[in-house]
């Protein structure tokens, strides 16, 4: 029984690498029609790029018109949900974690550059003596609001809030909440700007 399990899970395993390597407009249909039967729920329009990991995508909500560029990662689990909104474009090496039992929620009309990081949970390390795989992790929430633009190689960590409108820099470490319609940058990440209305 046990190997049967074994097979069933590597034959999917399988399947979504032959898909996720399959180019051009035939790979985006093909893996548009896969993951409508695996996800939570998929609107129309999804345009998932080649090299594109997912896991367990029946905890992970895609709205309609959405692009996931080559390489972006979406790691879910029972407990972590992922829930992303209409029209947000994720560029090339995004991950988004929620693993753990933290849970990222994306607005609508949110742009993400590549090589960002989303990561709902962090190590502990506070103790010297004990091996720092050995403590645990810490979880907690991304919530990002809609219309924002998070740019190239920022990194947002657990119990984040950015508000509708903003903006976050190249590079930046954003480990605070971001009002609306504010504009951070820098390690940590700190106010350098705001949008006009």
């Amino acid at each position: 029984m046990n190997l049967l399990r074994l097979f069933l899970r590597e034959s999917r395993d399988w399947v979504e690498a032959f898909l996720g390597a399959v180019p051009g407009a035939t790979g985006v249909a093909l893996r548009r029609a896969y993951y409508g039967f695996r996800l939570a729920e998929m609107a129309p329009g999804l345009s998932i790029q080649t090299n594109v990991s997912i896991t367990c995508p029946n905890h992970i909500s895609i709205g309609r018109k959405c692009y996931l560029a080559r390489d972006c990662k979406l790691y879910a689990t029972p407990e972590s949900p992922i829930r992303i909104g209409a029209n947000f474009s994720a560029n090339a090496n995004v991950m988004i974690n929620a693993r753990g039992k933290g849970h990222i929620t994306i607005g609508n009309n949110v742009l993400i550059g590549p090589n960002v990081v989303l990561r709902s949970n962090d190590h502990v390390f506070e103790r010297a003596t004990v091996l720092i795989n050995e403590q645990g992790m810490t979880e907690g929430a991304i919530t990002i609001g809609n219309d924002v633009w998070i740019a190239s190689n920022a990194v947002i960590l657990k119990n984040v809030f950015i508000g509708d409108g903003a903006v976050v820099g190249a590079g930046a470490v954003v480990t605070k909440d971001v009002p609306p319609h504010t504009i951070v940058g820098g390690v940590p990440a700190r106010k350098i700007g705001m949008r006009l209305a």
